[in-house]
């Protein structure tokens, strides 16, 4: 057995195919069917059950897919490590990117990544701040943005900026006739906000509180299904103005800012200490802050910038 086999034998499982695997790996299908064989006759075990649909993986299948999972992982990391090592950032750095923020920062940060750091490759990841932070604690993420970080172990931050939240509707919607709305009024309308533990509601419903007020709120975890809501429902989402900035700039939505309080909450660029690519980590983090700083800066981020790395 060796990583070869591995590596084949993980494509077969994924794709459930034969024929896929080898177009993905650029063989010739005898000669990846051979490799199995070859594999299954290593280890006494039968691994792949062909079937109508293609193939399926047996119970001992399933086993070695599983291991062979974590030891390509740890190959790569391997190499990560080598590279890392050396005086130019390079490797692979997975980044992790809040909802809201991730449709408008992804492509600025890949373009300044391709400029600053060409060696280095960026893994994006996209979900909520919950998740990300538990990622980032299980150490499958290297560098996050998060809201409200709450510090742990073997992390370093930096804040960075300062955003309120704003009510985002369509322009025709009632409270659209104004440019602030205070929160005592758009209480009385159903809110669409992400559920709980998220953030964002944690923030809505502790500037709730300071006015013993109650938030009827809608529950919804995906940022293109309340993008949905606010478009062709006619909703009131609670967001960040950057999450919807390209449909509120299009004039398909609109922005009212909140008061009496306007809940804001600070995001900061974390990076764990436990990265396997230390240097890499450390370099995605600096171009990822300069450029939050600079989209700040242009206007094309309506936040107020709390540090410069």
């Amino acid at each position: 057995m060796d990583l070869r086999q591995l590596k084949y034998f993980v494509q077969i499982a994924e794709n459930n195919s034969f024929s896929r695997a080898a177009e993905v790996l650029r063989i010739a299908q005898p000669s990846l069917s051979q490799q199995m064989k070859n594999l299954e006759q290593d280890l006494g075990a039968e691994l792949l059950v062909r079937h109508a649909r293609g193939v399926a993986l047996t119970e001992k299948g399933q086993q070695l897919y599983d291991h062979a999972m974590r030891i390509l992982q740890e190959v790569e990391r391997a190499r990560d490590v080598v590279q890392a090592s050396t005086l130019t950032p390079s490797g692979r750095v997975s980044v992790g990117l809040p909802t809201s923020a991730g449709r408008g920062l992804s492509l600025p940060l890949i373009r300044a990544m391709r400029e600053a750091c060409p060696n280095v490759t960026i893994h994006l990841v996209e979900a909520m701040t919950s998740f990300l932070d538990e990622y980032l604690q299980q150490g499958r993420l290297d560098v996050c943005l998060l809201y409200n970080h709450k510090p742990f172990e073997h992390v370093a931050w930096t804040e960075m900026i300062a955003e309120d939240l704003m009510a985002i509707t369509t322009p025709g919607h009632p409270i659209a006739a104004g440019d602030a709305i205070p929160l005592e009024q758009l209480s009385a309308y159903p809110l669409v906000v992400p559920g709980r533990p998220n953030v964002l509601r944690a923030v809505m419903e502790r500037s709730a509180a300071l006015k013993d007020l109650e938030i009827y709120a809608i529950d919804c975890d995906s940022l293109p299904a309340i993008g949905r809501m606010v478009r062709e429902e006619g909703a009131v989402a609670v967001m960040p103005h950057f999450a919807f900035s390209e449909e509120i700039r299009s004039g398909l939505m609109t922005a009212v800012a909140i008061t009496e309080p306007t809940p804001s909450w600070r995001l900061s660029v974390v990076v764990s200490q436990r990265s396997m690519n230390v240097r890499g980590s450390e370099a995605v983090a600096r171009c990822l802050a300069q450029v939050i700083a600079d989209m700040v800066d242009a206007g094309d981020w309506r936040a107020r910038l709390l540090a410069r790395t």
